[in-house]
């Protein structure tokens, strides 16, 4: 895999939205995760900076932003710099500059 990319499973473990690599797999395989808009059904799909995972949980569905591919498995504070949350709520899924 190039430099620049990471896998997905491995991604989402690194920034703990999975308690282990295994159930990261899982969540992609069956079908509750998307990478720019597409479901990933691969836990082998790359992932890049930039792009937008969406990330359905039990009692929330979680959209987020890649930031930085991780090279470890860090405390919580570390995993959060992998990513920014984007939703309705903090503004960053629309521009406000046609505005005015």
């Amino acid at each position: 895999m190039r430099e620049d990319r990471q896998r997905l499973d491995k991604w989402l473990w690194f920034a703990r939205f999975a308690k282990s690599r295994t159930l990261a797999a899982k969540l992609v395989t069956s079908g509750f995760v998307r990478v720019n808009g597409q479901r990933a059904t691969d836990a082998a799909k790359a992932v890049a900076v930039g792009d937008v995972v969406t990330v359905a949980l039990a009692r929330t569905t979680i959209l987020v932003r890649v930031e930085d591919l991780g090279v470890r498995r860090g405390p919580a504070t570390e995993a959060r710099q992998l990513y920014v949350t984007l939703g309705p709520d903090n503004g960053t899924l629309v521009s406000d500059s046609g505005k005015g």
